[in-house]
């Protein structure tokens, strides 16, 4: 059974664990391998796009392939990978990566060091220099990419309820690298 197009998030966000997000900075290179995503559709309680386009999620209901980010608790930049056809608010948010290449860069930008760099949406985001003026960006262009890697197998891929909501608490559209240091919360209740 084909998933209906608001599900769309939920079908890429587990595809997008192991697939690279590339971001050049001040001539530096900066990769982080994706560790942890959550799926929002526009069906979902929980999903900026559920109320209809609005211009905060406009870029939700753009073309796939291109970058949302929204600035929450005024002071953090989030960052999703809009993932539905023109029209449909679905949208991927990247919630953990694993530096793979310039982590003293990163450790640097976020004045922390070890997994505390990028175990979480704000905090990759501050480690990889993503803010408003990239909301839109498309990702198969400088200065970041989001490089996508083959699937990986379901046995390494761990399922929870998403983190840090109010609504849909319950939906298991968190997907993650099981056992991977990088994960900015380790003791949900897994559903595989």
């Amino acid at each position: 059974m084909l998933p209906r197009l608001d599900d769309l998030a939920e079908v890429v966000a587990p595809q997008l664990l192991g697939s690279l997000l590339i971001r050049e900075v001040d001539g530096q290179r900066l990769v982080g391998r994706i560790v942890e995503t959550e799926a929002y559709g526009e069906g979902d309680a929980a999903s900026h796009s559920y109320k209809g386009e609005t211009p905060r999620t406009k870029v939700m209901f753009g073309p796939s392939g291109h970058l949302y980010v929204y600035f929450t608790y005024g002071m953090h930049y989030c960052c999703n990978v809009v993932c539905g056809p023109s029209g449909v608010g679905s949208a991927v948010l990247i919630r953990a990566i694993e530096p793979v290449e310039g982590e003293a860069v990163m450790a640097e930008r976020r004045k922390q060091s070890g997994v505390l760099v990028t175990n979480g949406p704000a905090k990759l985001c501050q480690a990889l220099a993503i803010d408003q003026k990239l909301n839109g960006h498309d990702l198969k262009e400088e200065p970041l990419k989001l490089e996508l890697r083959p699937a990986l197998p379901k046995k390494q891929i761990g399922v929870s309820p998403r983190i840090g909501i109010t609504k849909a608490v319950d939906v298991p559209w968190r997907f993650y690298i099981k056992d991977n240091p990088y994960l900015s919360v380790r003791n949900v209740t897994n559903s595989t």
